[in-house]
């Protein structure tokens, strides 16, 4: 999208397995709240938002998509115009198979969208403690093992975030934001 009097606008995908916290992030994001009832999300919600970086207006379009296998076919079309995106997996310990398909997550954004940039969030860090994290290489969370494979994959970062305590939320979204900024800002100029 191109810069105006309006600003910027980017449309941001919010991906992962389903009931890892994507609706509540967006939720702790953009309105500072966290709803602890679960309701799933059916095919996609949006959220618009407004940033202010370097004294521009930025809009998001943030589009929470649905993870459950059922809505495969549908999350296709939802990818379509994503200027970034953010993959979501859970620590706590009962959902640590969201961790191992993000790289189906990351295929599914690179077949779709192209080399947009992607944070990865490793969402519910409130539920498990951080320094078993550092210190367990066997946990599939662990944290080295989560920072090689963001290394590795090319992703802007990875941010342990909590929807609950808003840990690392803003700074999450910020960074894509910031990044997202910064690529359109280059695109203006050349």
């Amino acid at each position: 999208m191109s810069a105006d009097d309006k600003g910027f606008g980017f449309k941001i995908t919010v991906i992962g397995d389903a009931a890892v916290g994507k609706t509540s992030l967006i939720k702790k994001y953009t309105q500072g709240s966290f709803q602890k009832d679960y309701i799933s999300t059916l095919g996609t919600q949006f959220s618009k938002y407004e940033e202010v970086i370097d004294g521009e207006k930025v809009e998001l379009f943030l589009w929470d998509i649905a993870g459950q296998d059922s809505f495969e076919a549908l999350r296709q079309r939802f990818y379509t115009g994503s200027s970034g995106a953010i993959i979501v997996f859970s620590h706590a310990l009962e959902q640590t198979k969201s961790y191992e398909h993000v790289n189906k997550w990351l295929s599914d954004l690179k077949n779709h969208c192209g080399n947009i940039p992607i944070v990865l969030f490793g969402n519910k860090i409130d539920l498990i403690d951080d320094g078993e994290l550092e210190s367990n290489p066997n946990l599939p969370t662990a944290n080295a093992t989560v920072e090689q494979f963001t290394k590795e994959n090319r992703f802007i970062a990875y941010y342990k975030t909590s929807a609950l305590t808003g840990q690392g939320v803003t700074d999450a979204f910020k960074a894509l934001v910031r990044k997202l900024y910064e690529i359109a800002k280059i695109s203006n100029f050349s």
